[in-house]
Formats: structure tokens, sequence, C-alpha cells
């Protein structure tokens, strides 16, 4: 086996060093310089006004106006003296400071077009730095690529980016260069997806363009913070209707995009080839090479990052009319020979491919960004994306449209409204559960998280095989999104598939579909590629740029006067980001440790007694008296059963204590009255694996170490043939009494989350979510 670039530790000129030595020590820092902030407070007000409750700026003079009135009579001040010095204090931040700047592209302006176009970027190179020197990120990131194999039979899991082939072949190649020996290949991760900040409002569209590192574990990247950046704001052409259908307006559309970010991305070239040194989280300096890796994309978006015709899959050579079909994967040379081959009508006809990215309106002709880049083939970077192909995509758009159609082609009109009423309320009684999100009213179904409870509420509305079409991309989904993959994961994922297309042809039966090629159904069909390439897909899934638009665009437009909102909304964020690297600089020096009041109240600590003597003349009790009952107070603790009160034993039968004390000015505890009644899986027999060893219990008080539990049965020794779900019923003793039991915590596997057989459904429509597990 080869071995490839190792990510050694080097020093700040880049020569390597010996294993094991020290990184080097970072710059010395006062444990009390704050700069620019005076002292911890000051620094905790701005980021809590500023970044947690987003406060407007006139709120933010009210509250600054209040606590300055409160603090006159002991002649002190508020950290800032309005808005406007809060604002100047963060902007003179040292640390985190990646500008903004923008560029136009250069072009001949076309009878439709009447405008230029900004495009606002900040530089990937320092942000990717940054991310590479984050402090927080020493521990969840990985150095090289791997291969993982399982402990329990030695078969090959997939887990992070970096335990992926896409990223063990590009070390590989990198590894040939003698140059780049010992160096840290560092894969560069984008994502881009228009986002609407208001319905209400004109000019309401933004373009934001993401950027990420291979290197970082997904849980990072899936945690919503400085792992994943946004870096620009792309521009987005208008024209009228009329125009937008030009083929011409589309090619400028599609130059503007990959000419702008060729440009962004300008910075990150030199490192492709030629090693550069950069500093890491965990202190030490390692030489980097930049590789590019997956594009985090909507379908829309892959059609533009490909060059392809819509309806065409972005990643193999399958006909539109028949995706299913099997074919080659597409790859760049292959694209580049058909070009030199066929003409431009067959291209876009046989193969959906648009070969003419250059248009002559540009002044400079331009080729797709990926092109900047060795080892670069879009077709291959494409990533899986399980929130738009699957969830949005197969489940919301296809499945549980065609479960419409079927209903209105069956039972008509006022028929098909009757049950999806009844569909509706099945799923508005569905108990409350963690990460679920619960619809009152109904209609909910469409939604990511209740993707779960669709497939027991349609039951006996629908032919058996719709429910085990549901049951099997159910199963697909669970699959491919956890977190560790193994071989025979990919076996399982394939199996589900296999039922799912078989079962699916229901649709197609009945007359409900003509067709079943579908370019986002047809996306599952490369999931186990994906996977061995790219690792468990959750890591790069578009929910993650999705979830990045509600900080990065929609918070800051909402803190924008609304008029030329984007130069506010780059504000926004440069100072969001300084506060952010603010944090991690003042954490990483051990500054933030406890909360800002514990750690004022343990400074304060050092002025009061700490001593009995010291103590009794604090309180202005006798020293003699304080010390006596002290020691009838350590009596009582160590002599629990003695029934003695402590004024009655003897001073010498008490403990002498001449240490030193702490003294705590406040105290404060949190109880929880409401009861919530939860349902678990309990271990009840180590030897079975899967649900043949649990047993489901529904927890009624917890006493620690042990809980009080209601049991449930089992109805069958396996799930049911059709949903591929456990069923359990309440257990009763002697027939009518519930079966309850004493556990240990211990014995508690996690919490379980039962839906109710909608066969039994009450026929009343008053029934809510939080009685449901009483009611059935």
């Amino acid at each position: 086996m080869r071995v490839f670039i190792q990510a050694r530790p080097c020093d700040a000129t880049g020569q390597l060093l010996e294993d094991g030595a020290p990184p080097t020590p970072p710059p010395s820092r006062l444990p009390d310089d704050w700069t620019p902030y005076r002292d911890r407070v000051e620094f905790e007000a701005a980021e809590f006004l500023y970044t947690r409750t987003q406060m407007s700026t006139g709120d933010i003079n009210v509250l600054l106006d209040l606590w300055a009135a409160t603090l006159l009579k002991h002649n002190d001040k508020p950290p800032f003296v309005d808005c406007c010095d809060l604002h100047k204090i963060i902007d003179s931040t040292p640390v985190g400071d990646v500008k903004w700047q923008s560029f136009q592209p250069a072009h001949d302006v076309p009878p439709w077009m009447d405008q230029s176009h900004d495009v606002w970027y900040r530089d990937p190179h320092e942000v990717i730095r940054n991310m590479l020197a984050n402090p927080d990120y020493a521990t969840e990131m990985d150095y090289q690529p791997y291969l993982e194999f399982s402990t329990d039979d030695n078969t090959r899991q997939w887990q992070d980016f970096m335990s992926g082939d896409w990223a063990w072949n590009q070390a590989d190649i990198i590894s040939k260069d003698p140059g780049t020996t010992g160096s840290t290949f560092v894969p560069v991760i984008l994502g881009s997806d228009k986002t609407t900040v208001s319905v209400a409002t004109g000019a309401n569209d933004y373009y934001p363009l993401y950027i990420s590192i291979g290197n970082v574990h997904n849980n990072v990247r899936r945690a919503h913070c400085d792992a994943v950046a946004i870096i620009g704001f792309l521009a987005m052409p208008k024209t009228t209707k009329e125009h937008a259908s030009c083929p011409t307006y589309q090619k400028y559309c599609r130059q503007l995009f990959h000419l702008s970010i060729s440009k962004i991305l300008e910075n990150l070239r030199p490192g492709r080839t030629k090693p550069e040194v950069v500093r890491f989280g965990d202190g030490h300096y390692r030489c980097v090479i930049y590789g590019l890796g997956p594009y985090i994309a909507d379908y829309k978006e892959q059609v533009l990052l490909a060059c392809i015709v819509r309806s065409w899959c972005p990643r193999c050579m399958s006909h539109c009319k028949n995706l299913d079909a099997k074919s080659l994967h597409c790859t760049h040379d292959h694209t580049e020979a058909l070009i030199e081959e066929v003409s431009s009508t067959d291209l876009w006809d046989k193969y959906g491919i648009i070969h003419d990215l250059i248009i002559s309106h540009m002044s400079c002709s331009t080729t797709p960004f990926t092109n900047d880049f060795p080892r670069a083939d879009i077709n291959q970077l494409i990533a899986p994306d399980i929130l738009h192909q699957l969830i949005k995509g197969s489940f919301k758009d296809h499945l549980v449209e065609w479960v419409g159609k079927y209903l209105l082609h069956v039972h008509g009109k006022k028929g098909a409204e009757k049950i999806q009423d009844e569909i509706d309320r099945r799923i508005a009684v569905v108990a409350s559960f963690s990460g679920l999100r619960h619809f009152p009213e109904g209609r909910g179904f469409k939604q990511l998280t209740t993707i779960q409870v669709y497939l027991p509420a349609i039951e006996g509305h629908v032919p058996m095989d719709v429910v085990r079409t549901f049951r099997a991309f159910l199963e697909f989904c669970y699959l491919v999104w956890r977190n560790i993959i193994t071989e025979s994961t990919l076996v399982q994922i394939q199996d589900a598939l296999d039922r799912f297309h078989h079962y699916r042809k229901v649709f197609e039966s009945i007359g409900v579909v003509p067709t079943f090629s579908l370019p986002r159904q047809h996306s599952c069909s490369h999931y186990i590629l994906l996977i061995r390439l790219f690792g468990a897909p959750n890591g790069l899934c578009s929910s993650i740029t999705e979830t990045k638009h509600i900080k990065a665009v929609k918070e800051p437009w909402r803190c924008s006067s609304r008029y030329k909102a984007l130069g506010q909304m780059l504000v926004t964020n440069q100072r969001l980001n300084k506060l952010a690297a603010s944090r991690i600089d003042f954490k990483s020096n051990g500054m933030l440790n406890g909360t800002c009041l514990s750690e004022t109240l343990w400074a304060l600590k050092c002025q009061h007694a700490q001593t009995i003597p010291a103590l009794s003349a604090e309180l202005a009790i006798p020293h003699l008296h304080l010390y006596n009952i002290l020691r009838q107070f350590l009596f009582e603790q160590v002599n629990p059963n003695d029934q003695r009160s402590p004024s009655e034993v003897p001073l010498a039968s008490c403990l002498r204590f001449d240490g030193k004390i702490q003294v705590f000015n406040s105290a404060s505890s949190i109880f929880y009255e409401a009861p919530q009644y939860d349902c678990v899986f309990v271990n009840t027999d180590a030897g079975v694996e899967g649900m043949g060893g649990m047993d489901i219990a529904h927890v009624m008080k917890f006493s620690y170490p042990c809980t009080v539990v209601r049991w449930f049965d089992k109805a069958d020794d396996g799930p049911d043939e059709d949903t591929g779900m456990w069923i359990v019923k309440p257990s009763y003793d002697d027939g009518h009494s519930p079966s309850t039991a004493i556990i240990h915590v211990d014995s508690i596997y996690q919490a379980a989350h039962l839906i109710q057989s909608m066969e039994c459904m009450p026929s009343h429509g008053t029934l809510k979510h939080y009685d449901s597990y009483d009611a059935f």
C-alpha cells in the first residue's frame, strides 16, 4: 500500500519536525487582555446584544440608558455609551477580520440586460486558514485520509469525509510529487443555494455561496457553527418573462455563475500544487495542499454546475427518458471528447450536454470554474443531498403527491378530501418526541420531521403495495442518514432500493405515474458509490447550508433597514465573524471559564474571609461561638444516626477544624414539576440482537437510580410484514391491571417513539397528541 502524504507537523518555515515534537507556543498573552474590550463583562454584553438577541439599535440605546441610570449612584457606567459605541468596538476587533470585497464580471450589455452585477465575496483562502487554526476543531479534524474498519468483523466502514475513497485517491495522486512530502490535504467543500428572505417586499432573493473543509468531522459541519462559512453573494440577473427562456440569457447566467466562482477562488490557486505553511488548531504548523472537493447543491444547482440539460443526471450518462437504465458515469474527459466529435444538437438531445459555456457577449472567454483546479471533475464532485433528493424530492414532491392523485383517481374529489382530512387527523394525534415537529392542525405530512409518521397514517386508505413502497423508501432514508455506514449497511441500502423500485410500480399500474425517470429519485441509485467516495451523506446534505441561511442571510436581513439591505447584511456578517473569532481567542486562552457572574464572584471571594476568625469578624459573631457551632455541625454530618441534638454533644467529641473556608454569596436551585411520560427501550435479554432482546416501557416516574414503568407486550415475534414496524400493546396483569415494574436506569437503552395504530383511531376529533398514549 502506498505511503502517501502524512500530515506531519513542521515549523513556521515549513521544515518538518521530529515525531513527538511539541507545537510552537503561541505568542504570550496576559490573562486580562480583553482587547478591544475592557473586560469580560463588556465582551459578553456585546456578544449578547449583537449575536444572541440581535436587538435593534433603538432598543440597545434604551437598554444602555436604563443601565446607566442604575449605575450613576455608584459613579459607574455601562459597557457602552450607545449602539454606535458598541459597533465601533466590535469593528475594531483585530481577529476574524476577513473583509468583504466586490467585483463586476466584465461583459457587453445585451439588449435585455441593462444593469451591471456586483459580486460580493470574502477571501476563501483566509477563511479556510481561520478554520484550520480554530482550536475548537483540533480534536474534531482528520489530518489525512484513512480507511476505517469495523471492530466486529473487520469490514470496511465509512463515517467522516476523510474516510472515503475520494480523499484517499486524491492524496495518493498528490503524493507522487516529491515536493508534497509530509503535506496535509485540505479538500475545499462549496455549496450554493438561492434563498428568499421575505415574500412581502421586492428584491427579496439572495444567492449565498458557502465554504467548508473536508477535514472537519461531519458532526462539526452539521452543528451549524463556523466550520461552514459564507464567502459570497452571487449575482442574480433579472429579466422579463419574455426573455427568461431565451437561450442567450440562460447561457449568460451560466457564464456569470462560473466566472464569479472562478474569481472568488482565485487566491486558493497557488496552494493547489505548491504546499503552503498553515497553523492548525492543535498549535502545530503543517504544509497544506488544497483541492476542490464535493459541491453541496440541489438539483437546479447541479444542472448549472455540470452544464447539463434539465431532466438529465449530472453524474451518469443515462438517457433522460430512462434514467434508471445501467450506464457509465460521466467524466470531464469523456464530455470533452463528445464535444469534439458530436454536433451541438446531438449533444443536447442524445447526451444532455450544454457544450457552449463561452458566450460571445462576454469580453473574456470562460470555462467552468472547476477547470482552475487539478484533479477536479464536477461530474464526480456532485455531493449526495438527502434533503432535496430524498425528503423534499422523492418523498414530498413524488410519493405524497402520488398518494393524493391515487385518492382522487379512486374516490373522486370529495372522497379524496375526506380521506386527506383523516390522514391529517392521524398525524395530528401522534405523540410528541424529541426532534419531531408537531402539527396540531395536520397538513404537516409534507415536512421533513414528519416523514416517519406518514407511513402508518395512510395505512388502510391505500393498496398494501403503496404502504410497502413507503416502507422501503423510509428504510432507505434511515440507512443513508446513519452516522456510520458499514459494508452490511450498504447491502441493506441496496435491498431497500430494490424493494422500493419493485413496489413503486403500483403507482404506474393504477395510472397515477406515467414515468419513473425522475432525476431526484434516480439519484438514489448513486448513493452507495457516493458513500464509498465521501463517507456518510449526512455530512454533505444541503440541510447544512439551508440552516446556515438563517444566521448568514435571514437574520442579518431582518436586522437591516430593508433599503439596500445587502450592504448592511455584509457588515452584520463581518461583526458576527469578529465576535465569534473573539470568543474562540478568549476561550483558547482560558479566559471564558464558568459564567461571567461565577468568575466575578470567585474574584470577590478573595476579598471575603478564608478562615473562621476572619469570618467571625466579618459577620460580627463571636469567634468562639462560631467555631463551636461549626464543630457541632461537622459532628452531625459525620454521625447522621446520632439522635442527640448537636448542642447536646460535648465539644470534646466534636471534630476540630482549623483549615481554610470558602464563602459563596448566593446559590440557586431549579425544580421541574411537570410530569414527562416517555417511552423507552429496555434491555431485557442481552443475548438477543436488536428488538428481540428489548421490551418497550412507559416511564412513569424517575427516582435515582431506578424508575417506575408500565410495560408493553410485543404483538408478534417480528416486525409487521407490510410496514416493517414492531407492533406493541399495553401489558396487563390479571387482564385488567396495568403491568408495572421498577427497573434500574442502566437497563434503559434509549428513548422510544410509539406511533398509534390508526385502526383504533377514535371517531371524535377532540383527541390531543398528549393524551394519545392513554387513548390508544
